[in-house]
């Protein structure tokens, strides 16, 4: 039976992490366990005055960082910015919005933010990265739809689930076809992706009556829902794992790791989503140094 809990984070002293959306939530969940444990961590936020609220809550190293992914100039701002190695990449932040709205950039907003701003931003940082990348996704990519030339769903009617299926669909095809660029450079940094589970977390916050009394009945603490993630950036996995809760259908519980759905695992539409994603966000996947 799947026990992991913070307690079996190893120390991790001297190293940094990187965690967007790192003000709340599983974002603020996960921050607080990394420094816990020793880590320097870096908040990547939208609102850094937010950011700077949240820094002064956790005990340990912390540094608050201005990135919005819903803008690709800010996050080439933030990696020209950075120096130095990164040890693990937390993707972490996400969103959900009832109507169709744009990025700076013209994207559908949830795909934006939820894919696109991190495909651009690992893409930049990774060469600093020494460690693993962490992707946020989710169970519901089970029900994504991805039609690659129409990634904002422009020929059709929005619907705010349908588009944030389609993002979380999206995330496991970068972790996976991240991982096969990653091994073909003979890089030793890992891509996973984690599902937090059903978390009470202001996701739901504009949802119907009946959605917020199952979060008030079902859903898990942010804190229940870092550990997968944790687990994903520390555990003794292979890359290209998806971790998630370990009950109620994935949906609460210690982590472990869960399968995915059979479009998560077609190489043929990951390798198209990440060519279309190099178009749209002009950023490629850089040359590495091959390491020992």
């Amino acid at each position: 039976m799947p026990t992991f809990t913070t307690a079996d984070l190893p120390d991790l002293t001297g190293r940094t992490a990187i965690v967007t959306g790192a003000n709340s939530g599983v974002g603020l969940a996960t921050t607080r366990a990394l420094a816990g444990a020793g880590a320097r961590v870096v908040l990547a936020v939208r609102d850094a005055g937010k950011g700077r609220a949240a820094a002064r809550t956790i005990p340990g190293e912390t540094e608050v960082r201005t990135l919005d992914l819903a803008d690709l100039s800010s996050v080439r701002a933030f990696a020209a910015g950075w120096h130095g190695p990164i040890d693990l990449l937390i993707n972490n932040a996400g969103i959900s919005v009832p109507e169709r709205r744009s990025t700076a950039d013209g994207f559908e907003l949830q795909l934006g933010t939820n894919h696109l701003g991190p495909f651009a931003l690992t893409n930049l940082l990774l060469g600093h990265v020494t460690g693993r990348v962490v992707t946020l996704s989710s169970q519901a990519e089970r029900l994504g739809r991805l039609d690659v030339d129409d990634l904002g769903q422009e020929r059709r009617p929005y619907r705010q689930s349908q588009a944030y299926n389609r993002s979380k669909l999206a995330n496991l095809l970068f972790t996976a076809e991240l991982q096969r660029r990653l091994d073909r450079a003979g890089s030793p940094v890992l891509a996973q992706a984690a599902h937090p589970g059903f978390v009470a977390t202001e996701i739901y916050a504009g949802t119907g009556t009946a959605t917020r009394l199952l979060v008030r009945l079902l859903a898990q603490t942010p804190d229940a829902g870092a550990l997968p993630v944790l687990y994903a950036a520390v555990a003794d996995l292979p890359g290209n794992s998806f971790a998630g809760p370990s009950h109620l259908a994935h949906m609460r519980g210690a982590p472990e790791l869960i399968p995915r759905s059979a479009a998560a695992r077609d190489p043929e539409l990951a390798a198209r989503l990440w060519s279309r994603s190099e178009e749209l966000t002009h950023v490629r996947f850089p040359a590495l140094e091959r390491r020992p």
